[in-house]
Formats: structure tokens, sequence, C-alpha cells
């Protein structure tokens, strides 16, 4: 029997050790390894090369969106399975749309799930008709501009637009469902792209180019 190589990443211990002890009870199922944030999750990718990733939306360091737009980025081939509350819709949005295979509400029945992971590996997805009509709404939504010269993504061009418009970064996590070190990292990288030192200068520059309105 070849086994399905599974990594759990959740930063509470109570239901990290859960999922641990309930999913090594299935004889497919091999938990290859456990990680507490997005940027141990990436890390043990690289070390275990895992089939499937059960990924927590909400992490310290690193979040659940993040770890999977930079696994999916790295190690395509890696499905991964979000792991989220009643009132987390946007933050799945987000990772669906960086490739994730779908999302598991945390109260599931460990049965249910394990039954899940399976339809997962076998090529299915776990997304509902409604999730899935949103997800292209949003994807439409952050479709970066044609004169996006400067090749920034549609979630960068969200950050810039509140970057320019002078929200905090703890403000443009808030309204954009990310974590403020998310924010952090998307701000370095527009910095980089736009090659510029500041808020004041990215936000001329992208006026300037048309990626912004004046």
């Amino acid at each position: 029997m070849v086994k399905i190589k599974v990594l759990l990443a959740d930063d509470q211990e109570l239901i990290l050790e859960s999922l641990h002890i309930v999913l090594s009870m299935e004889e497919d199922l091999e938990i290859v390894g456990l990680a507490k944030n997005g940027e141990e999750a990436l890390k043990a990718c690289e070390q275990f090369k895992p089939d499937m990733v059960l990924m927590d939306v909400n992490m310290p360091v690193m979040d659940g969106v993040a770890a999977t737009a930079l696994i999916k980025e790295r190690m395509p081939a890696t499905k991964i399975i979000m792991l989220t509350s009643y009132k987390e819709v946007e933050y799945v949005l987000a990772a669906l749309s960086h490739g994730a295979e779908g999302y598991l509400l945390k109260a599931i029945h460990p049965r249910d799930l394990a039954a899940d992971i399976r339809v997962v590996q076998a090529g299915g997805t776990l997304i509902t008709q409604e999730m899935a009509s949103k997800m292209i709404k949003n994807i439409n939504r952050t479709t970066p501009p044609k004169n996006n010269e400067f090749g920034l993504s549609g979630r960068e061009i969200e950050v810039l637009h509140k970057l320019a418009a002078g929200l905090r970064n703890q403000e443009i996590a808030e309204a954009l469902y990310l974590s403020e070190g998310t924010v952090k990292n998307y701000i370095s990288a527009i910095y980089s792209k736009l090659h510029v030192k500041g808020r004041r200068e990215a936000a001329r520059k992208a006026r300037d180019s048309g990626i912004l309105d004046r």
C-alpha cells in the first residue's frame, strides 16, 4: 500500500496533536511532519516532500495563506487543504486563488477528514459551488491592470492602493484580511519591484506609471 504523506500545520498544539493521533490511525495515511506556523510548514515541505498539507489559516510568523502561496510556487504538486472556521471566508478565498485544493471546517469529524484527504489526493477538490463563485469574483477583482509594467501581483496592487491612501500596516492587514507580517512582506516585494525605498516614493512612481490613479 502506498501511503499518503501528510504534513499538519496549526499553531494550537492541542489541535495539532489531536489531528496527529486521529489521522495516524488510518492505514493509508502517514504523518511526516508537524508545523506550528507557515514558515515551519514551508521548511517541512521542502524537507519531507508531503503529498498533502492540512494548513491552518491563522498562524503566527507566517499565516496559512502566505505559506500556501509559497508552497504552491515552489512545490506545485503538493496538495493543500485549508483548515478554517466559519468567519475566515476571505482568507480561504485568498488561499484558493493561490492554488489550494479546498478547505474544511475545523469542526469536521475525523473520519470525514480522512475521507476528504483521499478525495483530494485522487485529484478532487473540496470547494462548494458558492465558494467557487466567490473565488472567481475575487480573482477578477484582483487581476493586475494591463499597464502593470513592474510585474506586481493583484494582491500587491491592493496593498499598494492602501499604502498610497496612507493606511498603516495594521490597518492594511485588517482591510485585506492578512496578517501584519504578510503585509510587510508584500510591501517589501512592492519596493523591490518598483525600485523604491519608501511609501511616498512607491505611491508617486505607481501613479506616474499609471498603476494607480492620480
